[in-house]
Parts: C-alpha cells; structure tokens; sequence
C-alpha cells in the first residue's frame, strides 16, 4: 500500500495534531496573560500599600521603600482618586490629563480592564486606584491573534501547495491518457491506410476514396494532437490565414447545412510562428463550441484582423450567449454547460494559445440569447 492510498487518514491526522498544537499555544498564551495580570495586581496592591504608608508617614517612618515601589513603576499607567478628584497619575499622557473629557474617558477604559484597588488610610477615608494595562499585556493580548493569522495563512499555502500537486498530477494523468490513445489509435489507423489502397486498386469510385482519404487524415491529424500533449510542440514559420481557413473549411464541410458559415481574411500571408497541428485544433475547438451554443442552427462567422502589433482570430456564433460572470470560468478545466462532455476543449484551447503560442485567448463579446465572440490574439513577433 502506498502512500497515496494512506493519504485521507494521514491527512486528517496531520490536521488533528495541527489543531491540537494551536489548542496548546493558544492556553499556554492565556496562561501566561493571567499570570502577568495577576503580577501586575500584587504591584499595584504594593503600590497601594505604599502610598496608605507615605500617607500616614511620621518623622521616624521610614519611606525609602515605598518610594523606590513608586520610581520602579515604569509601564503600568495609575491614576490616584480621592472624593472625585485625581491626586496624582504615573505614566499617562500629559495631553489626556490636561483634559477632562479625555480624563474620564481614560478613567472608564482602567476602570474596565482592572478592578480599582481601594486604599482605606483613616477611619472613614479613602482612595481609589485605578491602573491599566503595561504595555507587555497590551501585546500579549493581540499575540494569540496575530499567531492564529499566521497558522491561517500557512494553512492557505499548504492546501494551495497540496491543490496544485493534484493538479499537477490529474495533468500528468491526462497527459498520459492522450498519448495512449494516440497509440492505439494508431495500429487501426494503419490497417485503414492498407483497406483505402485496396480501394483504390479495385476502381470504386474516386469521390468515395477521397472522402474516406481525407477522414484518414484527419484521423492522423488527431492522434499528432493527442501525441503533442505534455510535450513541447515544434513551430513553424507559418501563413496563420491560410491555416486556420483550411481548419475553418473542412469543419464546414463535415456540419449541416443549416448553419451559414462565413469567413473574412487578408488576402496577403500573415506569417508567424505556430504548430499548425494544434493551431488547427484550437480553431475546431472554438469553432464546435459556437456549434454547440447555436444547437446545429443558426450564423457562425471566422474573421481574422491585424493591426500594427496583433493578429486577431474572431469566432462570433448566434448561439446562446455566456453570463458575464463565467467570462472567465468558460476556461476552467471541467466547465461545460453541455449535459455531456469533459470541459476540456476551451482549457486546452487556452493551454495551446497561452502557453505555446504566447498569445491570448478570451470571450471578447456575449450577449444572453444573442450570441457570442471568441478572440484569439497573437503577436506578429512571437518568434522569441
């Protein structure tokens, strides 16, 4: 058994171990936040005793210690209130004291991240401390935050680790698949090759021999797609009208009549650098998918236009039309609208052009009920 076959119980385990490491830091950070907060108590308690001393001190008292509790405070911000009025403050913002809106808004927010200490001096007399949180707090406080964004975020990059590796496999096996089928596909194929002679030396009747000549070409024409797959293709110096209108012209003839085809080119070549085999299969590619939105009926037009940088190859159908939403899924592996079908054909038209050819592939124009114009874009200087 291997590890593929073990890959869910592992990978549930790994996030169970996961949530359990996060559980642990998460309390060891509280435990210490209420550690530091209950030591932060017992100083403002001394604190307090401190100032009860200082304020009932005689001439023998000695004072040196609750001075030095006083002059150790250096982070936890004390604000000191008998009968309403602010006797003495430590570690708080001039500004915020100079103004008493601010004062007892400042008031308000010790009062609800610590209890007030209660400083009874005389019989009948008191103070009130109030204290706040050191800085050390305030920053430990957001830590369990900043940690659990920080275990998000890795989480994020280990599934996209973990959904392009099975992407990248799925690829791997598709890429596979093609090529076996293209072998298969060619001992029959040769066989065919063999029969079409025979045929040919019996006299039947030329226009038959030719049809089934140019299907066995086409034949030959798919199994050097499917072989391509996964590989690097060869290009070619090529005339991209002319390529693509001999693709465009044997698809008219093998569809119904009842679809008006159309074409419109430059009359002069237009020469850059393709594979003419899968060239020829992005064109059947967008070209059958206006089919198919149109249901076998209706206008389906080919035009190829440039300008001083590009070269551009419009399929425009009658068809259905694309929400603009989908615009761009159109082109995701697995997307088809149709009840059957892989959704391979515009994945891998976008593939052929994108990534072979360095031009672009999108859905230039769609209208509900209307229609819809595919645009294939290369650049006159792709030869780099």
């Amino acid at each position: 058994m291997n590890f593929t076959e073990n890959s869910n119980p592992i990978r549930w385990i790994i996030i169970f171990i996961s949530f359990a490491i996060i559980t642990i830091i998460l309390w060891n950070t509280y435990t210490f936040f209420q550690i530091f907060k209950n030591e932060e108590r017992i100083k403002m308690n001394l604190w307090a005793t401190a100032t009860k001393t200082l304020i009932n001190a005689q001439e023998n008292t000695e004072v040196d210690l609750p001075l030095q509790i006083f002059d150790n405070n250096t982070t936890i911000p004390v604000i000191l209130i008998e009968n309403d009025s602010i006797i003495t403050s430590k570690n708080i913002d001039e500004d915020i004291l100079k103004n008493k809106t601010k004062t007892a808004a400042y008031l308000n927010e010790l009062k609800n991240e610590n209890d007030p200490i209660k400083i009874i001096y005389a019989p009948g007399k008191h103070q009130e401390l109030y204290y706040g949180n050191s800085s050390l707090i305030a920053k430990l406080k957001y830590y369990p935050i900043a940690l659990s964004l920080i275990i998000i975020l890795c989480g994020i990059l280990i599934y996209n680790f973990y959904l392009n590796h099975k992407v990248a496999t799925q690829n791997k096996l598709w890429a596979g698949m093609a090529k076996e089928t293209a072998h298969q596909i060619g001992t029959p194929l040769s066989s065919l090759i063999g029969w079409l002679e025979i045929l040919k030396l019996d006299n039947i009747d030329e226009s038959i021999t030719t049809e089934i000549e140019k299907d066995i070409e086409r034949l030959q024409t798919i199994t050097d797609r499917f072989s391509k797959i996964g590989s690097e293709p060869k290009l070619e110096l090529k005339d991209v009208v002319e390529e693509t209108k001999q693709s465009y012209n044997y698809l008219i003839s093998r569809f119904s009549n009842q679809i008006d085809f159309s074409f419109k080119g430059p009359t002069t070549p237009l020469n850059i650098f393709l594979n003419p085999t899968l060239h020829s299969w992005t064109i059947e590619n967008l070209v059958k998918n206006a089919i198919d939105a149109m249901k076998g009926r209706g206008k389906l037009s080919l035009v190829i236009e440039e300008d001083n940088r590009h070269i551009k190859i419009n399929v425009t159908d009658t068809g259905n039309g694309i929400p603009k939403k989908e615009f761009q899924r159109v082109f995701e592996t697995g997307f088809t609208t149709k009840k059957r079908g892989w959704g391979l054909g515009l994945s891998l038209t976008r593939r052929i052009v994108e990534e072979y050819h360095k031009g672009s592939v999108k859905v230039l124009h769609s209208e509900i009920g209307k229609g819809t114009t595919m645009q294939i874009v290369f650049l006159k200087n792709n030869n780099s």
